[in-house]
């Protein structure tokens, strides 16, 4: 796993260059064009801009509230039930990947293993930022009856949290599909055994 620690989350640009093999040879900007991408693929992808847009949205939620643009009480209703649909789905979708998806594709593209190795390590840290992301949430949120003050403090604190769990987030999903949708983009869903 040391070798893993040394493509930490937040202090890589990218997958190192001994696992970008298919992506050079499936560049992401012919991903859409090529004949694999309709099942799997797609569906991988789709969800990644879900959670990108949800982590957009919670992002402008909290900047606007910051910015007096809602009231309290009205960004506790608007925040709560997107926060909680972001935090679960992200959770839900890292067990589906680790568990189903990513021995699959790890035992389908041996070479590919240590990459699979450094999203799982991914998925721990950014389940770590889950955590801590709804500490903070659940924090502000107690504080919305509480002085303006202690409010600003909170809403702080969560935003910082925020920002972090969305710039490991970004990163993450940017390096999971260069090695996830190449690799369905070479083999197919059938062959590697995921239709």
């Amino acid at each position: 796993m040391s070798e893993v620690a040394n493509f930490l989350l937040l202090e890589r640009k990218g997958l190192p260059d001994d696992l970008r093999w298919l992506v050079e040879k499936y560049p992401r900007e012919n991903w859409q064009g090529h004949a694999n991408i309709h099942g799997i693929a797609n569906m991988w992808l789709q969800r990644h801009d879900m959670f990108r847009e949800l982590g957009g949205m919670l992002t402008k939620g909290i900047g606007d509230y910051r910015e007096g643009k809602l009231t309290a009480p009205d960004f506790a209703r608007w925040f709560a039930p997107r926060l909680n649909h972001f935090l679960g789905n992200l959770d839900g979708h890292h067990n589906v990947e680790d568990y189903q998806y990513f021995p699959v594709f790890a035992k389908a593209e041996p070479r590919l293993k240590r990459g699979f190795e450094i999203l799982d390590a991914d998925h721990h840290i950014i389940h770590e930022g889950l955590e801590r992301n709804a500490e903070a949430a659940n924090a502000f949120i107690k504080t919305l009856q509480e002085s303006e003050d202690r409010q600003r403090f909170a809403a702080d604190a969560y935003a910082d949290e925020n920002s972090r769990l969305i710039a490991m987030l970004t990163r993450h999903l940017a390096d999971e599909e260069d090695l996830i949708i190449p690799l369905i983009l070479d083999r197919g869903d059938v062959a590697l055994g995921v239709d």
